[in-house]
């Protein structure tokens, strides 16, 4: 497997002393889609930052074509790396368009402030996430699916060979889920992404990494690793597995509801005589 991007030793936290991954090594396969899946503060996200440059690590390290990524220039970076993170938030009034041509910033240079690439980079990748008729209209004012579909559009016109996306569905409904999805599968450069949905991860993943504690539990195909065991031991759900009908990717379906506080069970029909 050639990966481009990996972490070594990885140890990362925040001003609060508190250790939030550690001793993590990973490897990205180039070319392919990753879905990093867990628990509420697992770490998941923060490594995810911490691929992206955006957060130090206090031990091990972050690399980039086998150099730290700490050495590396930010203009550089920002023209391998793309990164969406959870929250972002817009410049106030900015419009569409303008928010979707920052994604041209690391390949511009004083001399040369707007080129026709910059301009079809922009409109392609409007076109990609459906906002192209909103291109005139103010950030704030859009739907929280809107304006995520937004972002990812600036992502996406930043045209780096490696994209970071953290929760890139969220406030999406449930269509614009799996177009979202879909365009990441399509979009022939290597992907990082972090999913809450498990089943989603494992029908659109390559390579899943399974994450608890700061610590990595399992990674590699879907098939390969989701099973109910693992569901148990990262989710502490109990649930079976049974293959996708549309996909034939892993189903994680979860087991029988809790009945609600003072419900009867079920009569049993009578037998018909």
């Amino acid at each position: 497997m050639t990966s481009r991007l990996g972490a070594r030793g990885l140890t990362l936290g925040y001003d609060d002393a508190r250790t939030v991954v550690e001793g993590l090594d990973l490897e990205i396969p180039d070319g392919q889609v990753t879905v990093i899946v867990g628990p509420n503060a697992c770490g998941k996200s923060t490594t995810l930052r911490a691929l992206g440059r955006l957060l130090k690590p206090r031990g091990g390290s972050v690399l980039l074509d086998g150099q730290e990524l700490a050495r590396i220039p930010t203009r550089r970076i920002a023209q391998a790396i793309g990164l969406l993170p959870q929250s972002p938030v817009a410049p106030e009034a900015i419009t569409v368009a303008d928010l979707v041509s920052r994604g041209r910033q690391p390949h511009q240079r004083w001399w040369q402030q707007w080129s026709q690439e910059d301009e079809r980079a922009v409109t392609e990748a409007m076109a990609r996430t459906d906002v192209t008729e909103l291109a005139d209209r103010p950030v704030d004012e859009l739907s929280g699916g809107q304006r995520q579909r937004v972002w990812i559009a600036m992502a996406l016109a930043q045209e780096t060979d490696l994209l970071l996306l953290d929760e890139p569905t969220t406030f999406l409904d449930i269509a614009h889920q799996v177009d979202v999805l879909n365009l990441v599968r399509q979009l022939e450069r290597t992907v990082v992404t972090v999913l809450h949905d498990l089943n989603q991860a494992a029908r659109y993943a390559d390579f899943l990494v399974a994450m608890k504690n700061g610590r990595i539990v399992a990674r590699g195909r879907p098939g390969d690793i989701v099973t109910a065991d693992l569901v148990a031991e990262v989710f502490g759900l109990v649930a079976v597995v049974v293959p996708d009908p549309v996909t034939g990717s892993p189903l994680v379906v979860p087991g029988a509801p809790v009945p609600a506080p003072g419900a009867s069970p079920e009569k049993e029909e009578a037998t018909p005589q």
